[in-house]
């Protein structure tokens, strides 16, 4: 089926919409296959014969296969467009889903979990690209926002519904249900997203020109920095997620039932944070937001290590700790991204690979030193934590004070749209 591409001038605001929620629905796969599987945790365990703590490495090994997928996706999506490789990865996703019902022991699971991730990094790869292909500079983080809001329905509903199954059933049914899923995502892609980006056939997919382009891409100042900041984001939420069933079914104790609802309600934070995010990109820019609630993140994630070294940690402290800290990093997110990518047009997809990738890597880093050393103690946690949030701010603050001149609040502020339009009705 030959499908016609389409630009940021020739689509209506209502086909802008149902891409929207299918790009949400794309970029959910992602958490949506984490989070679901996470209650069953002690049951594979158990059939596997080993700790709990043994199954956190089919996470780490989720979490590299996004970061490789992603660098692969990008120059395929620059030099086919996006829906092809797009539909490649959710058949490879479908599949390996579903193998992974028949998984028989620790490694054979790890192994499916990381060609899955290389199907489902492509929803993620492409999500962000079509944004950047169909939306202009100031409005990708409020798009990307709106995307953070469908996605942030995964993390609430994904536990809930992995602990329903577990409870009536055993817990192959998971991986039958995510592969169903991934089914319904593709029709949606074959027959409502459209092609965003012309094929360019001069990318090159050789490794060497690959790699000097990711390396061009790098060394642009404004995304090394914010990417990296990204990357630091992303540890802490991705260590958060493979610490979770630690935290509150083994450290706290909590029945599944339970563990289901904090885990939702902390991603209910995720949520709120990227909707209210939307409300403030209207009186403020994107980087005065990045900046300040990277400050406060910094803040939060000390008030953690603090209590979690000094006193026994107690369940209302660390809870609402990680709840304002997951609340936080759903400003953060969209916005580093949409600052990551802002420099970049033609080479949207490889550089939305790239960020993805970065991320992935600090993540899958966050996710092994959880599943290596979170087993008695959440201080190891605590300390990850607020060294990710330091050293995003850290990223952060050197392109405010080195490249920027030290005058991106001021600047960023006279130039916002809000501000312009204040100033000319004042006249």
């Amino acid at each position: 089926m030959k499908v016609k591409q389409v630009n940021k001038e020739n689509i209506s605001k209502g086909r802008k919409t149902s891409i929207i929620i299918v790009l949400g629905t794309l970029i959910a796969i992602g958490p949506f296959s984490i989070d679901a599987y996470l209650p069953a945790f002690k049951q594979i365990a158990e059939d596997f014969k080993v700790d709990t703590s043994t199954i956190g490495f089919t996470l780490t090994t989720y979490f590299i296969g996004i970061g490789l997928g992603q660098l692969a996706y990008g120059p395929l999506m620059d030099r086919y467009g996006r829906r092809k490789p797009l539909i490649f990865g959710l058949v490879l996703y479908i599949v390996t889903s579903f193998l992974s019902a028949y998984a028989w022991d620790v490694s054979s699971l790890a192994t499916l979990r990381f060609f899955s991730a290389l199907g489902a990094c492509a929803g993620m790869v492409a999500s962000k690209a079509i944004v950047r292909d169909l939306f202009d500079d100031e409005k990708v983080a409020e798009v990307l926002s709106t995307l953070m809001l469908i996605m942030g329905v995964a993390p609430i509903i994904a536990p809930t519904i992995g602990g329903f199954i577990i409870e009536h059933y055993h817990w192959d049914v998971i991986f039958y249900g995510l592969a169903g899923f991934a089914t319904l995502m593709l029709f949606n892609v074959i027959f409502i997203l459209p092609e965003s980006s012309k094929p360019n056939l001069a990318t090159s997919l050789h490794p060497v020109p690959v790699l000097r382009e990711y390396w061009t891409i790098y060394k642009d100042k404004a995304f090394f920095l914010f990417s990296t900041a990204r990357g630091f984001v992303i540890g802490a939420l991705l260590g958060y997620v493979a610490a979770a069933p630690f935290i509150f079914l083994d450290y706290f104790n909590m029945e599944q039932s339970d563990f289901a609802i904090i885990f939702g309600s902390n991603a209910a934070g995720l949520i709120a944070g990227s909707q209210f995010n939307r409300f403030f990109l209207k009186r403020f820019t994107t980087f005065q937001i990045t900046y300040v609630v990277s400050v406060l993140l910094v803040i939060t994630t000390l008030f953690l290590l603090a209590h979690v070294s000094l006193f026994e940690p107690q369940f209302w402290i660390v809870y609402p700790s990680l709840f304002i800290m997951m609340t936080f990093i759903g400003f953060q997110n969209p916005n580093v991204t949409a600052l990551a990518l802002r420099p970049f047009t033609a080479r949207a997809g490889s550089a939305s690979a790239f960020v993805g990738a970065v991320s992935m890597i600090f993540g899958s880093l966050a996710s092994w030193f959880v599943s290596s050393f979170v087993t008695v103690s959440l201080l190891p946690l605590a300390i990850m934590l607020a060294g990710c949030a330091l050293l995003g701010y850290a990223a952060i603050e050197v392109f405010r004070v080195k490249y920027a001149r030290g005058y991106a609040f001021a600047k960023a502020y006279l130039k916002h749209p809000y501000i312009s339009l204040k100033r000319e009705n004042s006249l």
